[in-house]
């Protein structure tokens, strides 16, 4: 009985045996276990040279475009370092499936995403090194505008991404032309439920185009908005007003309106009417009059003729005062700094107007009473008690 049992035993441990060997020699797409294993060893010592290669390779890299004088490189370096980094990965990828030798229908698959992989690496490269590219192009805003520049290279993003998509289907198999011709009959639906959204595009065209306003510029839409613009998108523009809340305006209502774009005004314009007294003399008037013009003639705080007209005249004769003109413009364009000299103006018109011994007019009313009546009016004394 016991020699049964120990023959049931030895039976069970050899087909234990065997298919475990079995399980080793087929684990996974007709591949052993060790080579999977060994596979995955080579795979986990690429992606240490990763390591090892940003550390030292692409320091060097670093450094070698930090030497040069222009900033330019030293931005591409730093885009392109994720692309580079990625490319042990592919290598590691690439060696370890070398080593497993798939069957032809598994080396297909695999050969696929390998050239996924490759496909997506480049185009993630040239994406990222786009907006360093941009900086490089500098010289061409003055012919563009720095907005139209944004626009160009958003563009150029979006091709970008839409070509590796494009090259990735390919490799899969997936034709890109019956795929288009669907996404235009679809397109051709949405455009007639998105014709706001066709009109904004055409209206940030004409904006950037019309070079109407650039991002960092003061401008007033009367009824819209009021504020500096920060971004000029492909709907909207940004603009954030002067309480720090941004408002996204859509570029319809910008292109279609009166804009006011105080960035770029030449100068600062002082028109003020200075109410004196009735009981101001001519000489008086003369007087303030003179000295005004004369603080404005050659100060610094104030541009001069024949760039700009500069009037200080006796105007009108208000219902309350004699009114006195002063008509004049700021050199400077900066707004505290603006407000600055016109207080200091205030300041040394008032001193002028005292000075020649008269006062400021206010709103008043004079009532004159030509005669009273002939008669006055009896008294009434209530009877005594």
């Amino acid at each position: 009985m016991d020699e049964l049992i120990e023959k049931a035993s030895k039976a069970d441990l050899n087909f234990l045996w065997t298919e475990t060997k079995d399980v080793w020699q087929h684990g996974l797409f007709g591949i052993d276990i060790s080579s999977i294993i060994t596979a995955l060893a080579i795979f986990a010592l690429f992606l240490l040279i990763r390591g090892l290669f940003s550390k030292y390779a692409l320091y060097h890299l670093h450094s070698w475009a930090a030497k040069s004088t222009t900033k330019i490189d030293d931005k591409i370096v730093d885009a392109l370092i994720p692309p580079l980094r990625f490319i042990p990965v592919i290598m590691g990828f690439f060696f370890a499936a070398q080593y497993l030798q798939f069957d032809e229908k598994s080396a297909a698959l695999f050969s696929r995403i390998l050239r996924s992989l490759i496909a997506f690496n480049i185009f993630w490269a040239i994406h990222r090194a786009s907006t360093p590219l941009s900086y490089g192009l500098k010289a061409l805003e003055k012919l563009l505008t720095p907005a139209m520049m944004q626009w160009i290279f958003k563009v150029v993003k979006v091709l970008v991404i839409f070509i590796g998509a494009a090259v990735i289907l390919e490799v899969w198999g997936i034709a890109i032309g019956p795929l288009l011709a669907g996404f235009g009959l679809f397109g051709a639906a949405v455009a007639l439920g998105a014709q706001d959204l066709f009109k904004n595009l055409i209206g940030g065209l004409t904006i950037i185009a019309e070079k109407r306003f650039h991002p960092g510029e003061w401008i007033a839409v009367e009824g819209v908005i009021e504020g500096v613009v920060e971004e000029i998108g492909f709907r909207s523009t940004k603009v954030r007003r002067f309480d720090k809340a941004p408002v996204h305006v859509p570029n319809s209502a910008l292109s279609d309106a009166v804009v006011t774009n105080f960035s770029r005004m030449s100068h600062r314009r002082i028109f003020w009417k200075l109410g004196v007294t009735y009981d101001t003399t001519i000489d008086q008037l003369k007087d303030i009059r003179d000295k005004i013009l004369s603080y404005m003639e050659g100060h610094e705080d104030f541009a001069q003729p024949p760039e700009v007209p500069m009037f200080v005249r006796v105007d009108s004769f208000n219902a309350s005062s004699i009114d006195i003109m002063v008509y004049c413009f700021t050199s400077m364009l900066d707004w505290g700094e603006f407000l600055a000299a016109k207080e200091r103006f205030a300041l040394e018109v008032k001193e002028i107007v005292e000075g020649a011994g008269t006062s400021f007019a206010f709103p008043s009313q004079s009532l004159y009473i030509e005669s009273l009546p002939g008669e006055a009016a009896e008294l009434f004394i209530p009877p005594a008690k």
